[in-house]
């Protein structure tokens, strides 16, 4: 078994079974993260420069479009910067929230605190939630490491279905370098991977998939190759951006507030995070997270340390949400427990569109290269 040992610059640790050190006892994700946060602005100036540059490009030939840009809202402090930083640009986003039957009371509150005072348009969606219920329970019955990725496909396919309905060139997304980087491969999977999500359901499903929102990954490629495809915009990587000052500003601007960690403005993603994820996989997101956070000086190692020696669950909050959680997904304790108690799976048993990809890949460098071999 490999010795245990925890980054000196971070707080990653061998939980991740693919980390290594260099010489100096650095893992490879700081190493990693070290070149591409070289790219990110320097100063205010040339933050401010690039908003603007933003702008401009968006409001190119859209100025007679009712919307010209789409922000996905979970009520997180990503999402709702975003849509802060739209505000203060001038543009004219549309707003939409994926519901999925998971949000906490105070992301609502947030959410409606955010749009009022920007004064946006806002949509919800609302995903039906027996077949939604039903997926989700396929991933836990899997016993496959990501299962978020019922939410996150969703999300995705619905803001690209979006962006074609009412013709809107530009999507700004909350992913940035700053403070989210460095997370294992193994701790998570390909969002747009429908073969996975779609093999996953069929083996465990009661309920047909016939309005949930999907993206076949194939259209996609064909969409970016062929067509006027939608452009993504990283937007905080344009900018100097701080996780501990974006929730001060929308605390002061929004009364918006915190809920204690990451992702956590939905119930199941906490209880999956908090829970799910270390009893059964020995995963503790916490670890990226505030990982993230060091490099990104917000915080210091030692303080970092301290975060986690702090239980991620009080016995009676834990006890409330299972109960929550395990109510709504029509699960019983013992048949959770069953789930729970199951060896880990990995993704690639249900297949994958990845890995048709590269065995297309495969193909055509072969007939290419014995095309050109042919012809010298």
């Amino acid at each position: 078994m490999r010795p245990y040992r925890r980054c000196n610059t971070c707080v990653l640790d061998t939980t991740d079974l693919d980390i290594s050190f260099d010489n100096e006892g650095v893992c490879n994700h700081c190493n990693e993260w070290l070149p591409r946060v070289e790219k990110l602005p320097k100063t205010s100036q040339e933050a401010e420069k690039n908003l603007l540059d933003i702008k401009k490009k968006i409001q190119k030939n859209t100025k007679s479009k009712k919307y010209d840009c789409l922000i996905g809202l979970s009520g997180g402090v990503d999402s709702s910067y975003i849509v802060y930083l739209a505000h203060k640009l001038g543009l004219k986003p549309l707003i939409v929230h994926f519901d999925n039957g998971w949000n906490s009371e105070l992301a609502i509150s947030n959410i409606e605190k955010v749009v009022t005072k920007c004064n946006f348009e806002y949509n919800t969606l609302i995903v039906d939630w027996d077949e939604f219920r039903e997926l989700q329970v396929a991933y836990l019955k899997a016993s496959v490491v990501d299962i978020e990725v019922a939410t996150d496909h969703a999300i995705i396919a619905t803001m690209f279905k979006l962006a074609k309905k009412y013709n809107i060139k530009y999507i700004l997304s909350g992913g940035n370098i700053a403070t989210e980087t460095g997370m294992p491969y193994a701790w998570t999977w390909p969002k747009k991977d429908l073969t996975n999500l779609k093999n996953i359901h069929k083996k465990f499903n009661k309920v047909p998939l016939k309005t949930y929102p999907t993206r076949n990954i194939w259209k996609a490629l064909f969409d970016k190759k062929f067509s006027n495809n939608v452009e993504d915009i990283r937007i905080l990587d344009h900018i100097n951006y701080t996780k501990s000052d974006a929730i001060k500003l929308l605390e002061n601007e929004f009364g918006w507030q915190y809920y204690g960690g990451k992702h956590f403005e939905s119930v199941f993603t906490k209880f999956y995070q908090s829970y799910i994820l270390p009893r059964k996989f020995n995963i503790d997101k916490r670890l990226v997270h505030l990982s993230s956070l060091i490099r990104n000086k917000e915080i210091t190692r030692d303080e970092a340390l301290l975060e986690l020696e702090k239980d991620l669950y009080s016995a009676e909050t834990l006890k409330l949400e299972m109960e929550y959680v395990l109510k709504k997904l029509q699960l019983s304790k013992s048949d959770f427990e069953e789930i729970m108690n199951m060896e880990p799976v990995s993704h690639l048993e249900f297949g994958s569109d990845y890995i048709k990809m590269e065995k297309i890949k495969k193909i055509y460098r072969f007939f290419f290269k014995k095309k050109s071999s042919s012809s010298l």
